[in-house]
């Protein structure tokens, strides 16, 4: 998989509606569709981009002409789990909005994001590089809904003084992606990630003007 700093931020993909409205309606053809799209996600995590679809369809317990009936290309599947991701995020941080602790809240979801970054580098390059070259707004739909839960994460903990004032939502989405890329090709990638993403938090984290004494 690829550069997913972008991935996190630009595609760190997924459109629930969308991934919903694709989804068939009678009862067997749409558990074939969800066994497909849950082995197709444990393949990209494990292999990559260029899993072998025949593998996806032997451990779905289907045959090769019903994965292409439901995904005709490589592509349509790698969209189908990057959408359901997405809409996992999302749902996640709008859930993370009830939260008490408005930091703890911003800071599980940004380590879900980069979590997910890691875990499918490449997936987003690939839809994000296809959407380019079709003209069609799937990244643009995905990046919004992913940055508008993350402004809105980013919006409550300054609002409650428990990040610094200045912090700016695409500065920490940028930065969050700038983790992915840095953290991929490490021996001790996740490992790596996490101690990046505890110095982002230590530098958002507002801790207020040390106690000033009198002479």
């Amino acid at each position: 998989m690829s550069p997913v700093s972008k991935g996190v931020v630009i595609a760190l993909a997924g459109h629930e509606s969308r991934s919903r409205a694709g989804r068939p309606r009678r009862a067997d053809a749409r558990r074939n569709y969800e066994q497909l799209v849950k082995q197709a996600r444990i393949a990209f995590a494990e292999f990559g981009v260029d899993a072998s679809l025949d593998e996806i369809a032997r451990r779905a317990g289907v045959a090769g002409g019903t994965l292409y009936r439901h995904f005709p290309t490589r592509l349509d599947l790698i969209e189908a789990v990057l959408a359901e991701q997405i809409a996992e995020l999302v749902d996640l941080g709008r859930g993370l909005l009830t939260v008490e602790d408005d930091f703890d809240a911003l800071s599980t979801w940004l380590r879900a994001a980069l979590t997910h970054a890691l875990t499918y580098r490449g997936l987003a390059a690939a839809v994000m590089n296809s959407a380019l070259d079709r003209g069609n707004g799937l990244v643009s739909t995905w990046h919004a809904e992913m940055f508008e839960v993350g402004a809105a994460l980013l919006a409550r903990a300054r609002q409650s003084g428990v990040v610094v004032a200045y912090a700016d939502e695409a500065d920490v989405l940028k930065m969050v992606g700038a983790i992915a890329w840095a953290a991929q090709d490490a021996p001790d990638s996740s490992a790596q990630a996490d101690r990046l993403l505890a110095l982002l938090m230590n530098g958002l984290r507002y801790v207020g003007l040390p106690h000033q004494t009198g002479d």
